[in-house]
């Protein structure tokens, strides 16, 4: 097989959460060696699902959250609960994972050593968490004058709010995706919760430290880059933005409407909660819409002439295109009404994501196992690069799987150095709760 663009980039990471590891999953896709650095002293929430010996109540809340257990996980609090996190194994494909207890001299020393053979090092911790550890870029390009090391707070480093603990949905929040999101008829208190800008940061992150490995190998230097998660999220409500400030307007929730044309909702179709989302911009598409439809009569009323009228009469066509969707299935609708170019698209269910013929034709999901977890379809890689076939290579690491293997090979400690950081709790695959260690004083 073709070598993947960044095989032979190692990247070392201390990331909990979401934004983090997406940006590590992208840079593993991609071929770099992730070598994820875990604590066995602490579990960070959300991360790999709840902590060791958690109360039962945590076990039954992860059920349906995004770090539910995979099944085979889901009622033993008494095995290895956090390497079954159903979020955790998705963006955890194609890593490593070694366990060092950073708050002791020779967990430090450990991970010196690591640093002095990456090339990247990336952490989206809170703020305090860096400046606790005394792993600021300043101590770690002195380690290392090649690395690149990107943080990525919610905020950035520098501001009056560099300090605040936020995660996605307040980020949503302030970058205003709250305020325009939800349903016509209810204010922003009944919107559900998104972790968009997790995504957003995780991309973003992963793009510009591909650019600046481009810039060191041009320089020889280095780099140390300040991302704020909330600035990457911001962009993509920028006509929204825009539009207050050339125009003073202040858009509000717009439900399923679409600002810039009409027809766009979402219409109940036959059978038990099955729907259909529906696109029209042009003449055109509304004149090849009413022809599926058999050119109805309350289609050729003057309100709906034109893309305006049928925007001002939005409601009153609603009811007259869901009486038709409703009729018939929600795959039915979208092949009835693409064959005559209009956009329209059945809402999926898990099931039917699984089953799509197009996913499957194109190998979308792709099936891995994972000695706890056991094997399931995962959602594979969004892309197909010429001359470079890919796929995920590996599971997730369960917590220390790699221990041996970045200790000995990628750092080169000597086995009787193992044995004794395995002696000392650095190393191992099981979380030791309650531990109580002195922070780490730098001298």
């Amino acid at each position: 097989m073709a070598r993947l663009p960044l095989e032979g980039v190692w990247v070392a990471s201390i990331t909990p959460v979401w934004a983090g590891p997406f940006a590590e999953m992208l840079l593993a896709d991609w071929g770099a060696e992730v070598i994820r650095v875990e604590s066995l002293q602490y579990c960070p929430l959300g991360t790999r699902g709840p902590g060791p010996r958690q109360p039962k109540f945590a076990i039954e809340i992860v059920k349906g959250h995004y770090s539910a257990y995979l099944k085979e996980g889901y009622d033993d609090i008494e095995g290895r609960p956090w390497n079954r996190s159903c979020m955790f194994n998705q963006h955890g494909r194609n890593k490593l994972c070694c366990t060092m207890d950073l708050r002791r001299p020779k967990g430090r020393e450990m991970f010196r050593r690591l640093i002095e053979v990456s090339d990247i090092f990336l952490e989206n911790n809170m703020p305090r968490v860096m400046d606790s550890l005394d792993l600021s870029y300043k101590v770690l390009s002195e380690w290392n004058p090649k690395i690149v090391m990107l943080s990525m707070p919610a905020f950035g480093k520098t501001g009056p709010k560099s300090k605040n603990r936020t995660i996605g949905p307040q980020l949503d929040s302030y970058a205003g995706g709250t305020w325009v999101r939800g349903y016509l008829d209810r204010d922003v208190s009944s919107n559900s919760v998104v972790f968009h800008a997790d995504e957003a940061a995780g991309m973003t992150a992963a793009f510009i430290m591909v650019m600046a490995l481009h810039k060191r190998n041009r320089t020889g230097k280095g780099m140390f880059i300040d991302m704020a998660q909330v600035e990457t999220a911001i962009p993509q409500f920028g006509e929204i933005i825009m539009d207050y400030t050339m125009n003073g307007r202040v858009q509000g929730t717009s439900g399923n409407r679409d600002p810039q044309g009409a027809i766009q909702g979402c219409y109940r179709c036959r059978g038990e909660d099955k729907w259909v989302s529906v696109t029209i911009r042009t003449d055109e598409e509304w004149q090849a819409f009413c022809r599926v439809l058999g050119n109805p009569e309350w289609a050729r009323d003057e309100r709906f002439s034109d893309a305006l009228g049928r925007w001002h009469h939005h409601a009153e066509l609603d009811k007259h295109i869901e009486e038709w969707t409703s009729q018939h299935d929600h795959f039915g609708v979208m092949f009835m009404l693409q064959r005559e170019g209009v956009a329209a698209g059945p809402v999926e269910h898990p099931d039917d994501a699984f089953h799509d013929p197009q996913m499957k034709d194109r190998g979308f999901f792709e099936e891995v196992d994972h000695p706890e977890c056991g094997t399931h379809l995962y959602p594979g890689l969004a892309w197909k690069m010429e001359n470079t076939p890919n796929h995920i290579r590996r599971a997730a690491p369960r917590l220390g799987e790699d221990n041996e293997y970045v200790y000995k090979q990628v750092i080169g400690v000597s086995d009787a150095e193992y044995a004794e950081l395995e002696k000392e709790g650095h190393i191992g695959m099981d979380f030791v709760p309650g531990l109580q260690i002195a922070k780490y004083k730098p001298e």
